[in-house]
């Protein structure tokens, strides 16, 4: 059986960039992604923001509405029960949730920040969403999935994603703010190698990283996406990954 989580990713920016297309957006615009998990399993989601509102609290809140709804977690106030994360990575605007033990339960959430940075929130001028679309599998594998969402590289060396799927068609390799790729090329002065389709599974290699090559990047496939994060880190020797927790992705 399959059930449909909805997230909505709410902020105030001029411009969003999806599929390698920069896009203008007026007020009350949406762009849909929409990501397969297995439940029981975890997801990790980035939300982009404006740069000036890089010092103001974010929140991953539930309701059906994303004025009034209820916190779950906020970038002021850390976690303690272990279902939800938040971290804010304000040099590239990027705050990333993470809900761990998904079920049918999991519902109108939404990520969104505060226009103001007194005690109470204002919520005036967020005017732009993006509606993510969490399609959560009971039994079978997901639709479009990556063996780890974090992996680790060192500068100069090079990190390997290998995008698989249950469906045919062209796989898109994309940077969250930046460009999409379908063959080997470059993002950023990074460049990026994608291997010819095995049984649904691509792989992409990004090599002579650079510090600039950290960040979110996106499996994409279809009107399916799944997000992975890369890290640079000095002072690794090889590839490292982090401990996998979602069964979702095998």
């Amino acid at each position: 059986s399959v059930t449909r989580v909805v997230l909505r990713n709410v902020y105030r920016s001029f411009s969003f960039w999806i599929d390698g297309v920069a896009n203008g957006l007026g007020d009350n615009d949406d762009i849909s992604h929409m990501l397969s998990v297995r439940a029981g399993g975890s997801i990790s989601i980035p939300c982009f923001y404006d740069p000036r509102y890089k010092n103001h609290v974010k929140y991953l809140c539930k309701g059906a509405g994303w004025y009034g709804c209820t916190y779950e977690v906020k970038t002021n106030q850390p976690s303690t029960s272990g279902r939800f994360s938040i971290s804010d990575d304000k040099k590239q605007r990027i705050f990333a949730v993470t809900i761990n033990d998904l079920t049918a339960a999991d519902t109108d959430y939404w990520c969104i920040l505060s226009v103001s940075t007194g005690k109470t929130p204002s919520y005036y001028g967020l005017l732009h969403t993006v509606l993510l679309l969490i399609v959560v599998f009971s039994q079978g594998l997901p639709s479009l999935y990556v063996d780890k969402q974090e992996v680790t590289g060192f500068k100069g060396g090079s990190v390997t994603v290998s995008c698989r799927s249950t469906f045919s068609g062209r796989m898109k390799w994309c940077r969250l703010g930046s460009i999409c790729v379908t063959e080997s090329g470059s993002i950023d002065r990074t460049a990026v190698t994608i291997s010819a389709s095995i049984g649904n599974v691509v792989n992409v290699t990004m090599s002579d990283l650079r510090f600039e090559s950290s960040g979110w990047y996106w499996c994409a496939k279809g009107n399916l996406q799944m997000p992975v994060h890369i890290t640079n880190d000095v002072s690794a020797i090889k590839e490292k990954y982090l401990p996998q927790r979602c069964p979702c992705l095998l």
